[in-house]
């Protein structure tokens, strides 16, 4: 029975060790402490720079199409040469707009390491002091 169970425990240890030496994905937290060149540090261990990083669109600034429909309130007003009747105006239609979402220094982000560790792939801001 001694037998059996040291072939167990070493049977564990040799899949522990095959799990520790693929590094699997593994969630993180960093700190934002650089925008230009993006610097995050990592759980205050280690510094990761641009060529490490994989972003995320919604944390970076894009361009992006959207469709818009709105009607201002009737409105009037001026005195004199510079007055105007009341009217409004009606926007509808795609729009392009910016989504001005890049990382800001300070911030808290969510990172998931990559198998082998090489590159962290910066999923999502998170809000509020860890």
């Amino acid at each position: 029975m001694a037998d059996a169970n040291g072939l167990v425990e070493a049977m564990k240890k040799a899949a522990l060790d095959a799990v520790k030496a693929g590094k699997p994905v593994n969630l993180c937290f960093g700190k934002v402490t650089r925008v230009s060149p993006l610097e995050i540090n990592v759980e205050q261990k280690m510094t990761l720079g641009e060529g490490q990083l994989v972003l995320a669109r919604h944390v970076t600034d894009y361009e992006t199409e959207v469709t818009v429909e709105w009607e201002t309130e009737e409105k009037g007003g001026g005195s004199g040469e510079t007055s105007y009747s009341s009217h409004s105006h009606k926007v509808s239609g795609k729009k392009r707009m910016v989504m001005l979402n890049s990382l800001a220094v300070g911030e808290t982000v969510l990172l998931a390491r990559k198998q082998g560790g090489q590159k962290y792939v910066v999923l999502d801001r998170i809000g509020g002091a860890l």
